[in-house]
């Protein structure tokens, strides 16, 4: 057996000798980012351990640590296997107290005519309705008490909003990091570390938890009791969903892709030990297929993509790239693996979006460059916003060929200022975005194959409709990523078509407020469970030629 000591964190894991340092950590409750799943790829779980031990580890991973790094105790967590007693720094860099968070989105004009509604008798009691169907009762007259909650549970982040549902008013709202993206940051490894019963129990107490810490704290900012809110309506992912309500995700990672739950359907609050009333209710909105899930089924709604006339593209960007397309009410949606490149992740200097992350990024005409940060703090990083921008400008200005390559500062005709950025480290090219802060070409290929994976998407779902890209009248970017892009950098890097440019709109957290008009209005539950079933899923999987289309989408 072998102690490490978690200096700062008031704690010590004994475990056996050749556990990891993430391991070790997670035994303790010690929270250390692994965005890939412990596979060593991404570099992010950097800790540091007294020079003088360094004996007592045996390290894998290197190549993402330089040697000044390693001589200065540096280690991989996730690599690292402890051979002796040791002291262990965590690096962290504060991000989620300062991640920077979209909570709104389009919505439309809704009628209230909610699922739970409550009534006093007139004499000494209230009646709790869900449906029509007593639930249960309280003491005195509470029948102005009625409050819903709406958890945005996204891959990447969580938000929740508490509604007072008599009025439709949003009283607060909070937002976090999903502290299952600690441990596995896209949907494929978390299927992964969910398939087991450990994995799941993980999984399931980390997000529940932090759905209970966020309902008190908006509870308390609005100065209500967590024992009036009745309803709790869970929009996220197919995956993400699966987890909150302790359902094995698995089939979601094997052939045929099957989920295990469909939505539309209530789970019991108190057996989900959320803090809400005891004979709470939690809704799961309709699931359209395993990789298109409630969050998407809230967009629509959100968007009444149904009621649009004409050709509208309606895509959520993240580490999923999500997309449905109406033509005069006809709905088709696809998905396809962004993997977490466009949440800063993967990505040599990315990170977050919080305090210190390059968000937006501009080239003037004479070269000079623009460059501004989350809280306009020192650039210590670049999040997703901030790479297309980066990359978007960087192809604009033939810094970065068509192919994806920089181009070489000695041949190609640069201006003076962007010849000096490009530089190289260990003989590879790199731009210099700002002090400190590099894009490598590993990065711009992290990108390429995000962007290819969503532009393929997009092409085979307008090939399955019989429609070309110019025939689209409207592009609805959703998200609270996608809210954060510029057109112009979508447009630049190939992630859209060209001949999109003036038609797209940026509608924000469409998943939040679709998850509020499910919780208002009880009609929408049963419209959205119709049309979820009329809704035509392409599997991108099964196109023999996706391959070939992937391919030609990586371009720039």
């Amino acid at each position: 057996m072998v102690r490490i000591n978690f200096i700062g964190k008031g704690v010590t894991a004994e475990v056996e000798t050749g556990t990891t340092i993430l391991e070790a950590a997670r035994t303790v409750d010690v929270m250390i980012e692994s965005p890939c799943n412990a596979v060593g790829t991404c570099g992010k779980c950097k800790v540091r351990v007294n020079p003088e031990q360094l004996d007592c580890l045996i390290q894998d991973g290197e190549h993402h640590l330089s040697k000044d790094e390693i001589a200065e105790g540096f280690a991989l967590a996730c690599q690292a296997k402890v051979m002796g007693d040791i002291d262990v720094e965590v690096i962290s860099k504060n991000q989620n107290k300062t991640l920077k968070i979209l909570d709104h989105g389009e919505s439309f004009d809704i009628k209230i005519d909610s699922f739970i509604k409550k009534e006093y008798d007139g004499s000494a009691k209230t009646i709790v309705y869900a449906g029509g169907k007593v639930i249960g009762e309280e003491s005195g007259d509470t029948a102005a008490l009625n409050f819903g909650v709406v958890v945005d549970i996204g891959t990447t982040t969580v938000v929740a909003s508490l509604v007072e549902i008599g009025t439709g008013d949003e009283l607060a709202s909070v937002s976090a990091l999903n502290p299952q993206s600690l441990q596995a940051q896209d949907v494929l490894s978390r299927i992964k570390f969910a398939s087991d019963e450990q994995g799941l129990k993980t999984m399931y107490s980390d997000i529940i938890k932090e759905i209970n810490r966020m309902i008190l704290e908006i509870a308390k900012e609005a100065g209500i009791n967590q024992e009036n809110i009745y309803e709790v309506i869970f929009s996220g992912n197919t995956c993400m969903i699966h987890l909150a309500a302790n359902v094995n995700p698995y089939s979601l990672g094997k052939y045929p892709y099957d989920p295990q739950i469909r939505g539309g359907s209530h789970i019991s609050a108190f057996e989900h030990n959320l803090n809400i009333s005891s004979f709470g209710l939690v809704y799961l909105p309709p699931i359209i297929s395993s990789y298109v899930g409630p969050d998407i089924t809230s967009g629509v709604l959100a968007s009444r993509l149904q009621d649009r006339k004409g050709v509208t593209l309606f895509v959520d960007i993240g580490t999923n790239g999500e997309m449905v397309i109406g033509t005069d009410g006809k709905l088709s949606s696809a998905s396809t693996a962004a993997g977490p490149a466009f949440e800063g992740m993967n990505i040599t200097h990315g990170m977050r979006a919080a305090k210190g992350a390059i968000e937006i990024f501009d080239i003037e005409e004479d070269g000079g460059v623009v460059v501004k940060t989350i809280g306009e703090a020192k650039a210590i990083g670049i999040c997703g916003s901030g790479l297309l921008d980066i990359i978007g400008e960087l192809v604009a200005n033939h810094v970065i060929g068509k192919n994806g390559k920089f181009v070489s500062p000695e041949t190609a005709d640069l201006k003076p200022e962007l010849k000096q950025r490009l530089v190289k480290q260990d003989g590879k090219p790199v731009f210099e975005v700002a002090d400190g802060v590099f894009l490598t070409q590993k990065d711009v290929r992290q990108v390429q194959l995000a962007k290819g994976a969503v532009r393929s998407g997009i092409e085979f779902l307008l090939k399955s409709n019989e429609v070309k890209a110019e025939q689209v009248d409207k592009v609805l970017i959703a998200g609270s990523f996608g809210y954060h892009l510029r057109a112009k950098s979508l447009i630049n890097i190939g992630l859209l078509p060209s001949v999109f440019e003036g038609k797209i709109d940026f509608i924000g957290n469409t998943s939040k407020s679709g998850g509020r008009a499910f919780l208002l209005n009880v009609a929408y539950r049963k419209e959205m469970e119709e049309l979820v079933g009329d809704i035509e899923v392409v599997e991108l999987a099964n196109r023999d030629d996706f391959d070939k289309v992937f391919v030609a989408c990586l371009g720039f």
